[in-house]
């Protein structure tokens, strides 16, 4: 194994490991000292927990070993082997930690647990590993009868703070579900990252009023696609460069406006990117713009 290899494995491993910690001490320090519930897997422990004297670490285990067998048919091999590491250790971790409840406002138990078991499982997640069974339970109905992973989840902790709600009390149910909400927006945060990019391909005939527009006021990379046009109504065949730009959100109204004042009638496609690496990207808290587009300017004039 090469030493690049060896240094992405450690720092997998080494985030799973912060991501456990994190979930663990937004479990022990917020959520089960004060009865609270978090969906999937987790969820499921913490209610059973309120009902039964037993260590929440061997619950937590108990319920996730279905989920895994599944997992073992339906995912990756190494995924379920981080995930096996990453279950224990937080079983381990909750096994061990013993906090001093922090504070006695459900409020803020639910904002900060959720924050901080949100922020553990969705840096697990980044790295190729799952602390919580249900996401596993997802994918396999995914994979089965086509339904979103998503609304999976969620049809499972419906039911899970249903059963709450009769179980425990109407008010813990809701707090729960507060708690879920924050913790399921945080993981989603902590995988796509805090910016939002957003992808847009822009036809027109003014392509080339449109590439140095763009390049001066915004000061993002362009990718340039030869395209044809002839196939609407006119039948007319024409050949011109397509443009194809990742932005971030912030910027897309100025990027419309440029287009705009340029070509009333451009033809603008938007859509959601989840991840962008590489290429030229002027991030929106950056004043300046990135020197290496100077070259393509001079191009373009």
């Amino acid at each position: 194994m090469d030493s690049k290899k060896t240094t992405n494995y450690f720092s997998e491993y080494f985030q799973i490991f912060i991501g456990i910690v994190l979930t663990s001490l937004g479990l022990k320090a917020f959520l089960l000292p004060n009865g609270f519930l978090d969906g999937g897997v987790t969820g499921i422990a913490l209610l059973v927990r309120t009902q039964v004297d037993i260590n929440m670490s061997y619950l937590l285990l108990i319920f996730s070993i279905p989920f895994l067998i599944l997992g073992y048919f339906t995912v990756s091999k190494r995924i379920v082997i981080k995930s096996i590491i990453s279950i224990l250790g937080v079983a381990f971790f909750i096994h061990l930690e013993n906090f001093q409840t922090i504070t006695n406002d459900k409020l803020l138990i639910s904002i900060f647990g959720g924050l901080l078991v949100g922020s553990g499982i969705g840096i697990a997640i980044r790295n190729g590993s799952v602390l919580d069974g249900s996401e596993i339970l997802g994918i396999y109905l995914n994979d089965k009868f086509g339904i979103s992973i998503g609304k999976i989840v969620l049809f499972f902790n419906i039911i899970l703070f249903s059963i709450t709600a009769f179980v425990v009390s109407v008010e813990v149910a809701l707090y729960s579900i507060l708690t879920y909400i924050i913790a399921a927006k945080v993981t989603d945060t902590v995988i796509e990252g805090f910016e939002d990019f957003i992808g847009v391909t822009i036809v027109s005939r003014q392509h080339s009023l449109i590439k140095k527009a763009i390049l001066e006021e915004l000061g993002v990379g362009l990718t340039i696609y030869k395209g044809s046009s002839g196939f609407g109504h006119n039948g007319k065949a024409e050949d011109f460069d397509i443009i194809h730009s990742i932005v971030n959100r912030i910027d897309i109204k100025k990027m419309y406006r440029i287009v705009q004042e340029i070509d009333t009638e451009a033809f603008i496609v938007e859509f959601d990117v989840n991840s962008v690496k590489g290429g030229v990207l002027r991030h929106y808290i950056d004043k300046k713009k990135n020197k290496k587009l100077s070259p393509v300017k001079k191009t373009i004039d």
